[in-house]
């Protein structure tokens, strides 16, 4: 059972459906993408006891968790509860994402490269705070705000607004306690490693495109698009990462006495050959999980099995040779507030020939049956191949033959590393 409905969720369900032992595959709530590969239940990820209940009704062997959410709530906890394998946290380990500062306070603790910050719930010592710091200044609610409760505030002035804002709720209860940091420089990539008490597998680094436009500009958005591998971490780098950030992380768990299992999502900042920590996330990213889905072999059910029953396991190596590039169709206004039920036509065709795969993040039957878009992020049109620049070439043409008006998209996804590595 794949716990989810979204891109992440249609990717994780096309790869394990491609698994030989897996003989049966359900997804709660899922959409209509992954519906015509799986069964669906309309269940919220979010409805705890609705979940557990599947999995029994259903005699689930293997539970994967997408989205955040549901860790936090700790579903993992309650389906281990009742002999059901699980591939994601417990709700402990999950305050890594689920709470900023209970994860600048860990790394502090186990000493883990990342940038000076202070965590605040009143307005007063937080202005102090911002008042020791150059601008420009990073404002992030504590708490799990759908990856949109980051602010980069160029001036004082607007840092103190947005303070004043966040604490009173802009976010939520997310932003109920903040965490102000130093600003780091440099260029963002994506780590992931698999992982339980006795094994630890690196998947391919990823970079994502946050912002919403061309060019980075426009605002924060849960990602634009994403590609892997990326050249900005070299072999050197990476081993250094390993030793310096994974290793002590996943240590520090176990010396806190709070485990991991699951996926480890390490947002990393890159500069003059050294990587500093952005933030924890305890999933598969999304959209990166959509490029790390082409990579992985038909051992991966198997893999996730292995690390949810806490045995040694492994993941056979992927193609050194090959890129992928996944590129997000988002609904007209989003980040902010969307055009919802456009209508999407020509997904058939954007997949002919067998160049790219669409999965669904935000999509659902129209009345009369076709599909329309009902989420801020729609659709993920996803492409590999012997180097990047084909597979974003493949990528934008299956693109073209996608009919939705009420979308728009990024032309510039993976245009930064190819100004690095043309070739």
């Amino acid at each position: 059972m794949v716990v989810g409905g979204g891109g992440r969720e249609h990717a994780l369900v096309w790869k394990l459906a491609s698994c030989p032992n897996v003989t049966h595959i359900i997804a709660a709530p899922g959409n209509p993408g992954i519906a015509s590969i799986a069964k669906i239940f309309d269940i919220a990820a979010d409805d705890i006891l609705g979940l557990v209940n599947l999995a029994k009704c259903e005699k689930i062997d293997l539970v994967v968790i997408g989205p955040e959410v549901a860790l936090a709530l700790g579903l993992a906890d309650k389906l281990r509860a009742i002999g059901i394998a699980t591939f994601g946290p417990s709700k402990a380990a999950a305050q890594l994402e689920s709470s900023k500062a209970f994860a600048k306070d860990f790394m502090a603790r186990h000493n883990i490269p990342t940038a000076k910050y202070g965590v605040f719930e009143e307005y007063e010592p937080a202005i102090a705070f911002l008042k020791a710091l150059s601008p420009p200044y990073v404002l992030k609610a504590s708490g799990l705000a759908a990856g949109k409760g980051v602010v980069i505030a160029p001036d004082f002035e607007t840092a103190q607004t947005e303070v004043k804002e966040m604490l009173s709720g802009k976010f939520g209860d997310a932003s109920k306690e903040l965490v102000i940091e130093e600003f780091m420089q440099g260029e963002e990539a994506s780590f992931f490693v698999l992982c339980n008490q006795q094994s630890a597998i690196p998947l391919p680094i990823c970079q994502d495109h946050k912002r919403a436009f061309d060019n980075d500009l426009g605002p924060n958005t849960g990602g634009m698009g994403a590609f892997a591998p990326t050249s900005l971490v070299d072999e050197k780098l990476e081993k250094d990462i390993i030793s310096k950030i994974i290793e002590p992380t996943l240590r520090g768990l176990k010396d806190d006495k709070i485990p991991f299992n699951g996926v480890l999502y390490v947002g990393l900042m890159i500069e003059n050959g050294q990587a500093r920590v952005v933030e924890y996330n305890c999933r598969f990213g999304d959209p990166e999980c959509q490029i790390l889905m082409q990579f992985i072999g038909d051992d991966f059910a198997q893999c996730l099995m292995d690390i949810a029953t806490e045995k040694p396991a492994k993941l056979a190596q992927w193609p050194q040779s090959k890129s992928s590039v996944t590129i997000v169709l988002a609904a007209n206004g989003y980040p902010g507030e969307y055009i919802k039920n456009g209508e999407i036509f020509g997904i058939g065709a954007a997949e002919s020939g067998g160049n790219a795969k669409v999965f669904h993040s935000g999509t659902k039957l129209c009345d009369d049956g076709g599909l329309c878009a009902n989420g801020g992020r729609v659709l993920n049109v996803t492409a590999s191949a012997s180097n990047l620049k084909l597979a974003i070439d493949q990528a934008y043409k299956a693109i073209e033959k996608i009919n939705a008006p009420s979308l728009f998209y990024r032309t510039d996804i993976g245009a930064k590393e190819l100004k690095r590595t043309p070739n």
